[in-house]
């Protein structure tokens, strides 16, 4: 199966049908450190000089990485159309995207702390789960598509979608709160937290509600946040000191709005919305709270379960996915 999953949507990932092509050569993970491939420059190679080594490198080399970006990224057509390395070509001649390649080239002369980071979190990863299957990871650019790709055992990482909060040309395409999440450090708990999702994906029920989908996305965010040694969950989910700091504060008065709102075992798709998703901010009795706070809730949820299942390890919690039994054991904000 191959699964691909946005930046923007956290908890949903949709399953398609296998490619059936093979990756072609050199496309296999070292175990001694990631190292991620460079598919973005070869590619900036070949539509800037017309590089005939450049394209058969990406249709031999690299078939998979340049299907997935053709067939499914871009969606300009499928690798088997005669004329589709002109038209990849000539896709990314425009000049937005030419000033654009030319910015992820200047920004990411190299990826050596994105690959540090990559090699500690599956290092923990592959100890605490030790049938963890590190995929091949190889960067690229998406034209502002997909942050983050995953397909059978490959991971792309769109540079392009993590160039800064104050990059000018996200000013044309994206709001504000939007692009605070497209910082390179975002990169490497990015990578985890759709890995994770992806192979340990939501349950879906009947009866699937609020409280499910706070705790699956919280349980995520919590083993990324112990693979990568973050303080807590809200620095593993980007937050500023001050949003985290003043989570903290309310966090009890939160946590009544829900549950006094009835919000809770709620399935209605605009109350999950207003909890899960990305947005300028979340009002709660007239105060502005941080955006994502269901997951920010969550993750509280599940570090008071494991504070109460010392010995419980990830692995378990990664495959435990009764959400209402774990609330009812975890004694969340018990007086």
């Amino acid at each position: 199966m191959k699964l691909r999953i946005s930046l923007l949507i956290v908890l949903i990932s949709m399953l398609f049908a296998a490619c059936g092509l093979s990756t072609g050569k050199g496309m296999e993970q070292k175990e001694e450190g990631i190292s991620v491939l460079r598919y973005d420059k070869l590619l900036s190679e070949y539509v800037r000089s017309n590089s005939f080594s450049a394209m058969q490198k990406l249709s031999m080399d690299y078939r998979q990485p340049t299907k997935i970006l053709i067939e499914d990224v871009l969606a300009i057509g499928t690798v088997k159309d005669d004329t589709i390395s002109q038209r990849l070509q000539k896709f990314y001649s425009d000049t937005t995207l030419v000033r654009l390649m030319g910015d992820v080239e200047a920004k990411f002369p190299n990826l050596d702390e994105v690959e540090k980071g990559l090699t500690k979190g599956f290092k923990k990863l592959k100890k605490e789960v030790p049938d963890t299957k590190v995929p091949f990871i190889y960067s690229q650019i998406s034209a502002f598509n997909e942050s983050i790709v995953l397909v059978d055992s490959l991971l792309g990482i769109s540079l392009d979608k993590y160039m800064g909060e104050d990059y000018p040309l996200y000013k044309r395409f994206y709001y504000d709160y939007q692009c605070r999440s497209m910082r390179p450090e975002r990169i490497v708990p990015d990578c985890f937290v759709f890995y994770l999702l992806s192979r340990y994906d939501m349950n879906y029920h009947e009866g699937t509600c609020l409280i499910d989908l706070m705790m699956h996305s919280g349980k995520i965010n919590y083993v990324t946040q112990h693979l990568l040694e973050y303080n807590d969950g809200g620095e593993a989910m980007g937050y500023s000191k001050e949003e985290n700091d003043w989570c903290k504060e309310n966090e009890k008065a939160i946590w009544e709005y829900i549950c006094s709102n009835d919000h809770l075992h709620a399935r209605d798709p605009m109350v999950i919305r207003y909890y899960m998703k990305p947005a300028p901010a979340v009002e709660m009795h007239g105060v502005q709270a941080p955006a994502l706070i269901g997951t920010w809730i969550g993750t509280r949820i599940v570090s008071a379960y494991m504070k109460t299942h010392k010995d419980m390890k990830l692995k378990d919690l990664l495959e435990f996915n009764d959400y209402h039994e774990m609330l009812n054991e975890s004694n969340y904000l018990a007086s």
